[in-house]
């Protein structure tokens, strides 16, 4: 097996060997087993499905929440001669209809789906006639409410289970601590809980925190001593603009990326960086996802993530290429006044939010008792500037109505044109028309149902296809019907939406469960205080912080983050007996390989200070091979 295994992914990848866990992860699935796999970003994650999918009959399908990860994997699965769908909000229905029905009856290898579209009955019907071989669950801590990006949505991940129970499931996730694991193989109904870790050591990747008065000087300085390219993170969209307007009054090539540029614009400026033509990507986290790019030298956090999962993630994008890289967080004593607030406005009081969720639902104009299913176009921006509010205060409400599941906020979906007839049927045909609009509007009547009840997804090619017309032209047609009030017409567009899990209730009826208001509240109080920790911590070495984090109680020192380049610099003055000793003090058992990077003497030295403190009784050998001190027989 391993070495058909091998064939193939040297025949569609030309790779010669397996990552680290990969193989062991592919053999998990392909005998069968329900499989977690907690895999550092960067870890070859996409590999562990793709690969043991091309080597079983039938489809598997991959549930992402990211539309832009799933677009660049049909990219290049497709650049590889595999056939790939997707089906998320921006699609069409009749686009879905043949995408179903080419997993049923073609060649598809891969269906990615958005977790929130598992429910439609049109999905549900035809995955019990599909041959599925996989189903592999991306970014599978949104499934646990413990996690620090929990999506209600996810959820509805156990019914796919439950129409084909005998599908094994390989769950993904680059940041899960144990108790979210487990709550991942509850929610997902694993028969046999295999978890398979990959190291998140990265040794490489230099942990450092600068604690600064200036963090604009203190970029300059970095990006004037450390060569290549990087993404500089921060929270707020203003904050991206403004430090990017500072790099290039300095002369250093910038760009900035957030969620509020056009679909096409963000495209642009992620090409230009990606290519090397923008050295420096400053970005909010809509930035980096499924971003392939090897050689990234630094990551520096202006603004301090909300926790120490998102943090890891976000630097781990530095350094892929295996070559020394950087991660540097930036911190000011105002910084931590800031979290506080921040936790205040994510949970806003109970009244705010009722009365947000009956601006947002009259701004889309859904009624009472209307929208359940449906999706809508939501301009966030326009939103803010006609109630006066600030973005982030509506996104923090749309959050805890997400997990109350009320509703899905879709950052960026390709959307299609959408039509809803403003007269009835009668009316229709009093209104005098060109030869053009009268075949656009039979077209439309034929093909698609309930357009003068709703809002529907049309194809404006199919509709000009059939007429005999240009795309152009049929768009023309559509915006002077527009215009006359014949319909209500909303263009093809990239830009968020909003998806209703219920009808719109009466605002006195929703119901915020103190679960998802004061629990989460606790969880993400408690993820600000680790990331304080962390940033504040001046003893241990970061590395083994963030991997004790994640589960991992046999990290050791890397020898290479600020805390342990301090702790050099200050043994330096030891002799090297003492430099051992101070260490073992320090951070506990460990090798002598481990000593060797972590303090400044010569390998010889070393291994002559551990021989002289063995016979001395100063220090024992444990039965895993380390050594450690001997408590009572050290000096005090």
């Amino acid at each position: 097996m391993k070495e058909r295994l091998l064939s193939i992914l040297k025949q569609y990848w030309g790779y010669d060997g397996f990552r680290e866990m990969q193989y062991e992860i592919i053999s998990s699935v392909l005998s069968g087993h329900d499989t977690l796999a907690l895999m550092p970003t960067g870890g070859g994650k996409s590999l562990t499905y793709q690969l043991p999918t091309m080597a079983s009959d039938g489809v598997c399908i991959v549930i992402t929440p990211l539309i832009a990860l799933m677009k660049d994997q049909i990219d290049r699965l497709k650049e590889r001669g595999i056939s790939a769908v997707a089906i998320h909000s921006g699609v069409s229905r009749r686009k879905i209809d043949i995408a179903l029905d080419n997993c049923v009856y073609g060649d598809v290898k891969f269906l990615y789906i958005a977790p929130e579209r598992l429910g439609s009955e049109l999905f549900r019907l035809r995955v019990q006639k599909m041959n599925v071989a996989l189903i592999a669950v991306d970014e599978a801590h949104c499934i646990s409410q413990w996690g620090y990006d929990f999506r209600p949505s996810y959820l509805r991940i156990a019914q796919l289970r439950a129409l084909i129970p005998d599908v094994p499931i390989l769950a993904l996730t680059a940041s899960a601590t144990e108790e979210v694991a487990q709550d991942i193989m509850r929610h997902l109904d694993f028969k046999s809980k295999v978890v398979l870790r990959s190291s998140f050591s990265r040794p490489n990747l230099s942990y450092v925190v600068r604690k600064v008065v200036d963090k604009n000087e203190q970029i300059i300085n970095i990006l004037d001593s450390v060569p290549g390219s990087g993404i500089i993170y921060t929270r707020k969209r203003e904050t991206a603009e403004l430090v990017c307007a500072h790099l290039l009054e300095q002369g250093i090539s910038a760009s900035y990326y957030h969620a509020g540029l056009p679909g096409e614009e963000r495209s642009i400026r992620q090409d230009e960086w990606v290519s090397g033509k923008v050295r420096v990507m400053v970005a909010t986290n809509a930035f980096g996802m499924g971003i392939d790019k090897p050689d990234v030298r630094f990551v520096i956090h202006y603004t301090m993530s909300d926790s120490m999962e998102s943090y890891y993630q976000e630097a781990g994008r530095a350094g892929r290429d295996g070559k020394r890289s950087f991660a540097v967080l930036l911190v000011q004593d105002k910084d931590y006044t800031r979290l506080e607030s921040r936790i205040e406005r994510s949970f806003p009081p109970l009244e705010r939010i009722k009365n947000m969720y009956e601006k947002i639902c009259s701004y889309l104009m859904i009624a009472i008792g209307d929208g359940k299913g449906s999706s809508y176009v939501f301009n966030l921006q326009e939103f803010c500037a006609k109630e006066s509010c600030y973005y982030t205060d509506v996104l923090e409400v749309i959050e805890l109505l997400e997990y109350n599941e009320y509703m899905t906020y879709v950052e960026e979906s390709d959307n299609p044109a959408r039509v809803i007839f403003c007269v009835s049927r009668d009316e229709l045909y009093r209104y005098e028309m060109t030869p053009l609009a009268d075949r656009v509007v039979r077209q439309m009547l034929r093909k698609y149902n309930g357009l003068f009840t709703e809002f529907r997804a049309i194809d404006e090619q199919d509709i000009a296809l059939l007429c005999g017309a240009s795309k152009l032209e049929v768009h023309d047609v559509l915006k002077d019907l527009w215009r006359r009030h014949i319909i209500r017409y909303i263009p093809a567009n990239s830009s968020p939406m909003i998806y209703m899990n219920e009808e719109r209730l009466p605002t006195a009826n929703i119901y915020i469960s103190p679960q998802t208001y004061n629990c989460r509240r606790d969880q993400m109080l408690d993820r600000f205080n680790r990331m304080i920790q962390y940033a504040d911590n001046e003893k241990s070495c970061r590395s083994v912080i963030l991997e004790n984090y994640f589960g991992d109680m046999t990290a050791q020192p890397c020898g290479s983050c600020d805390v342990c380049l301090e702790n050099k610099r200050r043994l330096k003055n030891y002799t090297p007996s003492e430099q051992v000793v101070n260490f073992l003090n320090c951070n506990g058992d460990c090798t002598v390989r481990e000593l060797s990077r972590c303090i400044p003497s010569t390998k010889e030295q070393i291994v002559a200070a551990v021989q002289e403190l063995l016979e001395i009784g100063v220090i024992r050998v444990l039965d895993s091979g380390n050594i450690t001190l001997n408590a009572d027989r050290v000096s005090r």
